[in-house]
């Protein structure tokens, strides 16, 4: 993989990681139309959402320091919660991490067919969205749990993580803003965790990638990735899901064409 390469996909994953059409997917189809090596796959992909999780932790930064002062206050309150919340929401994650890592990883091999299909299945969930009424609910920890073990099925290349998040509390009948907020401040722990257990085992110290493809593409999705997250707070406000469920429908039809 080159630094051109490695910024192409970076600007993907970037933009892609926040907008409800799967960056692991579009990363899945921009590898296999720019020949990158298949072994070169999981560092750098790593990498990459490490940058967008840099991204929200940006934009949220106020959100995260309220979060954080009302936690060590070491009291019950509406803060502590959240965060128990956020915390009950990994748990489907981590459950698939632990058990299935390397089931997990097997599907990232090049299967444009997968990417496809699950692209399919997110262009249906997110149109569900354009039916499902509007109400002022609060996230539960019922629903955290249910959104949790949506995020835990994303992880299949192609199934968008933002948009099955966001699309589960919209159907849950939560908030939209609220709905987008908990989307993007779950995928926190379980990332960051991801990336720890890693550094812990030396796999990001990858002889395939040479550390400018890594910093390019590192540099280059957290940039993108401030600007889509942004975006994708305005557009959920706005209830306009439903063009990004066309969009992923026609992507996943040339998808599952071009795989055949």
């Amino acid at each position: 993989m080159n630094w051109l390469e490695a910024l192409v996909l970076g600007i993907l994953q970037g933009l892609t990681e926040f907008l409800p059409v799967s960056s692991s997917g579009h990363l899945e189809i921009g590898k296999a139309l720019l020949g990158v090596e298949i072994e070169e796959n999981l560092t750098f992909d790593i990498v990459v959402h490490a940058a967008t999780v840099c991204s929200t932790l940006v934009v949220f930064r106020k959100d995260i320091g309220q979060l954080l002062a009302g936690l060590f206050k070491f009291k019950l309150n509406t803060e502590t919660l959240y965060v128990g919340k956020l915390l009950f929401s990994a748990i489907p994650v981590i459950i698939v991490g632990l058990l299935f890592e390397d089931t997990v990883e097997g599907f990232f091999s090049g299967s444009l067919l997968l990417v496809g299909v699950m692209l399919l299945v997110t262009a249906v969930l997110l149109a569900f969205t354009y039916y499902a009424r509007q109400r002022e609910k609060q996230i539960s920890f019922l629903d955290a749990f249910i959104i949790g073990i949506a995020q835990a099925i994303a992880v299949l290349p192609g199934m968008s993580r933002s948009g099955a998040t966001i699309a589960t509390a919209l159907l849950l009948k939560n908030r939209k803003e609220e709905a987008a907020r908990f989307s993007f401040l779950m995928v926190l722990l379980p990332i960051l965790g991801k990336v720890g257990v890693d550094l812990l085992k030396g796999e990001l110290l990858s002889e395939q990638v040479s550390i400018l493809p890594l910093l390019t593409g590192f540099i280059s999705a957290f940039v993108v990735g401030l600007l889509a997250c942004s975006l994708m707070i305005s557009i959920v406000k706005r209830s306009k899901l439903i063009y990004f469920a066309l969009y992923c429908a026609i992507v996943a039809v040339l998808t599952i064409i071009f795989s055949l």
